[in-house]
């Protein structure tokens, strides 16, 4: 591809030299460059790509995107041959650049996106698995996992750069793809990083405390995840699917319908709906360890019993997003409905550690890192408990360099809910862990819980599962499928699931 025709769709400011130069790629990281390749250099909110745009010409870039009118003078003075743009939004040029480079595979692919702060991954999950009942191929995004037809691999990002984004999509229409499901997050949104991006069916999940280290207030916070419903560089999605239920949830709907969206289903729950009728809801629910019922009354006039394997009423909305969000994609009830049966619960979401029955109690590591969500599962763990006249006992802590205002609500809930607590670090990060763990502890001590403080994750894991007898649950939350744990000097393995099998083994010794 010549490069006059890799910018023909990019809003630039001024161009210089060759534009019959070839180019083969995009890159945004210098360090990724290949011979032929277009360098993106823009202005981050941590670096400064313009810094590393001779490393770029260094390892073969064949042309410069910058955001930089100094940059732009510097390389038409210094290299007036080499093909060079000035466009005033880098991120937006990269995703404009890279969609011609890999063919558009955005406009081949019908794309469900979901936002929130809690629930994203699983009713991803959930979705994807509604399709694939369909026979649908799917590329998946998300926090966990990517997913390309039938192969998964690890994410590094929730939802990652344009480029990035749009190289999935092109290896999903090479593997035969039709359909995208992914999650958006609120930094992903605010930051367009999904410039572009024509999302058919947007969901909104919940609206919690979390992220205010970077969005600052709540309003900011719902008004970048409201983005995802006016469009980021595209038009505003066909369907909105919005949670009813949550208090941001009216808001949600009414800028879905403002910008455009043909049609804005609603969800909640029944009977404790208060507010306007929700298109979709659950009715008698009942919920046991390992499976959830009730009945599903739909958009579509009528109503049909659920048997679902998940397990806790958060699941039974993040299942309602999943659904609603299936039915526009013309999945039928009939199809929605067998698929449920069967769906796989996710990695790290109210995971049971295997071998934690056959000592008499049960042992749940789940992601819950903000108040709503940890208050959310004590709830869960407390109600299924109750069958066996349990205790709940959980274990958590706060990552460092991150809000630092839901510290003390999060030791507030564990502390209102549970019967035993014990905090510890997780993530630290550049902070003094006791300093992290002190801060939870502030609202801890609001409540009259027990509350054991150890700072080490391996022996607080440890602690929390010996004070366990029959009939307990036991709770690992805050990280969930995470492999790693980061202190100021690195990230060290580390899993929640196997520290947890490791202190179940020895009991049995």
């Amino acid at each position: 591809m010549k490069w006059s025709e890799a910018i023909a769709e990019v809003r630039v400011v001024e161009a210089s030299g060759r534009s019959d130069v070839d180019v083969r790629g995009v890159q945004y990281d210098s360090r990724r460059v290949t011979q032929g390749d277009v360098f993106v250099a823009m202005r981050g909110g941590t670096a400064d790509g313009n810094q590393f745009i001779d490393a770029a010409i260094r390892n073969g870039a064949a042309a410069i995107v910058t955001d930089s009118a100094g940059t732009y003078s510097e390389l038409l003075e210094k290299q007036p041959e080499l093909a060079v743009a000035l466009v005033e939004h880098g991120r937006r040029a990269l995703a404009e650049v890279s969609a011609v480079i890999f063919g558009h595979p955005e406009k081949l692919l019908k794309i469900s996106a979901v936002t929130g702060t809690n629930g994203k991954t699983t009713t991803a999950f959930l979705l994807e698995q509604m399709l694939r009942s369909a026979g649908r191929k799917c590329v998946l995004i998300g926090t966990i996992e990517t997913h390309i037809g039938d192969e998964a691999r690890a994410s590094e990002h929730t939802t990652p750069e344009s480029r990035d984004l749009l190289a999935l999509f092109a290896e999903g229409v090479r593997a035969g793809c039709t359909e995208v499901v992914m999650e958006m997050s609120s930094h992903a949104l605010d930051q367009e990083r999904v410039w572009g991006i024509p999302v058919d069916v947007a969901m909104f999940t919940n609206l919690t405390q979390d992220h205010l280290d970077y969005h600052g207030t709540m309003g900011a916070y719902a008004s970048a995840k409201a983005k995802l419903f006016a469009g980021v560089g595209a038009n505003a999605p066909r369907i909105g699917v919005v949670n009813i239920d949550d208090d941001t949830g009216g808001f949600m709907a009414n800028h879905a319908r403002s910008s455009g969206a043909a049609i804005v289903w609603t969800y909640g729950l029944e009977p404790i709906h208060t507010r306007n009728q929700p298109s979709s809801y659950a009715d008698n629910v009942v919920m046991r360890a390992g499976s959830t019922t009730f009945t599903w009354v739909g958009p579509w006039g009528s109503s049909m019993e659920i048997e679902s394997p998940l397990t806790g009423r958060v699941n039974v909305y993040n299942w309602l997003a999943a659904a609603s969000a299936a039915l526009a994609r013309d999945v039928s009830v009939e199809q929605i409905a067998a698929a449920t049966i069967n769906l796989r619960q996710v990695p790290g979401r109210f995971e049971v550690v295997s071998g934690s029955h056959e000592a008499g109690f049960t042992v749940v590591v789940d992601y819950a890192h903000t108040d709503d969500a940890l208050r959310n599962l004590i709830t869960l763990a407390r109600d299924l408990a109750k069958e066996h006249n349990g205790r709940v006992i959980t274990m958590f802590g706060c990552g460092g360099d991150r809000d630092k205002t839901k510290r003390p609500k999060m030791g507030r809930a564990a502390g209102e809910g549970n019967d035993l607590v014990v905090v510890t670090s997780d993530n630290p990060r550049s902070e003094e862990p006791m300093s992290i763990i002190e801060e939870v502890m502030s609202g801890a001590r609001e409540t009259s819980v027990e509350c054991l403080v150890e700072a080490d994750r391996h022996t607080a894991i440890e602690m929390a599962i010996r004070a366990a007898k029959p009939g307990d649950i036991v709770l690992l939350a805050g990280k969930g499928h995470e492999k790693t744990q980061t202190f100021a000097t690195g990230s060290v393995p580390f899993d929640d699931v196997a520290e947890a099998e490791r202190v179940l083994r020895e009991l049995k010794r």
